[in-house]
């Protein structure tokens, strides 16, 4: 595939160490226009300082724009417990003089989306924040983007609680502009990432590719999944969440969709945050908006992902 068949991606993440390996994917199987972040697994000012760190690694020469420093209307919950203090622990971070473009990830969208009309792939896989606040000041976005990629939510349970994911529950009152918005929108949710992991092996195998970047992303997983193994009390291994929205749109034949109408409660006592899909199947119910990820080829996604990182230097 040619440099100009690549889809057009922006990628709005909280990096984060899923996001890091995004960042990579779509670095080298998209044409990556920019990268927007947001508040979520650590603070703003933290988020984006990853953003460049994971474009220093890589060798990438593109645009970071921060955007919101908070949700739309809860106070900021954050997930140092998986990504520890600074979001991206494990390996030394290098020094270096990049910078960000602005701190306007709101315009930056909207200019972008709109000098591209119907090309855009806008891949979130943060709290939805910059997404919302994106289509509230642009409502034509929803019609100008060729689609919306995201991480977030699960059909039919949770992560931080039994109903809600993490991305979700930060900003329910974003997801439920996005969900509601009308626009193409495709979800790898907590029923799909959960489907592929990466261990110790698999980054043994990364690490083995030699290279400044594969050995730094390799020692992401090594922490990555020794987190999770912390947390949950399982085996040392990590979900690849934010990676999945990135190869939906450049890689769509490792996943199977589903059509579904998901809704985003606000509300609940015990399900606030939660991702309501109407699985009945039954005629009459509210039409589809959302394409569900609800298989993953698991075993190439990998091969993806480990031709990926031996590509950079």
């Amino acid at each position: 595939m040619s440099t100009a068949d690549l889809p057009l991606i922006l990628l709005d993440c909280d990096p984060g160490h899923d996001d890091a390996l995004a960042i990579a994917l779509a670095g080298r199987h998209a044409r990556l226009l920019g990268i927007t972040t947001v508040a979520g697994n650590v603070p703003l000012p933290l988020t984006t300082a990853n953003a460049l760190t994971m474009c220093e690694v890589l060798g990438l020469d593109v645009p970071v724009h921060a955007g919101s420093p908070c949700p739309l209307v809860a106070p900021l919950r954050t997930a140092e417990f998986i990504h520890g203090a600074s979001g991206l622990e494990g390996p030394e971070h290098p020094r270096h003089g990049r910078s960000v473009a602005s701190h306007d990830a709101i315009g930056f969208i909207v200019d972008t989306v709109r000098a591209h009309p119907g090309q855009v792939w806008l891949v979130a896989t943060g709290p939805l924040t910059n997404v919302a606040l994106a289509l509230r000041t642009a409502p034509d976005l929803a019609e100008s983007l060729r689609g919306v990629s995201i991480m977030g939510g699960g059909i039919p349970w949770g992560n931080v609680t039994p109903a809600a994911e993490f991305n979700i529950l930060v900003d329910p009152e974003a997801a439920d502009v996005v969900f509601r918005a009308g626009l193409p929108l495709t979800m790898a949710g907590l029923d799909a990432t959960h489907q592929w992991f990466v261990d110790a092996v698999i980054s043994a195998r990364i690490r083995a590719a030699g290279g400044r970047a594969a050995a730094f992303c390799a020692s992401l997983l090594d922490y990555y999944g020794q987190a999770y193994g912390r947390a949950f009390g399982a085996p040392e291994a990590g979900p690849l969440h934010d990676p999945l929205a990135v190869l939906a749109v450049t890689h769509p034949s490792l996943v199977r969709t589903t059509a579904y109408h998901v809704a985003i409660e606000l509300t609940g006592t015990h399900t606030r945050g939660m991702t309501v899909a109407d699985l009945r199947g039954v005629p009459g119910g509210a039409p589809a908006n959302v394409e569900a990820i609800r298989e993953v080829d698991a075993a190439l996604s990998t091969e993806v992902l480990v031709a990926t990182l031996a590509s950079y230097d």
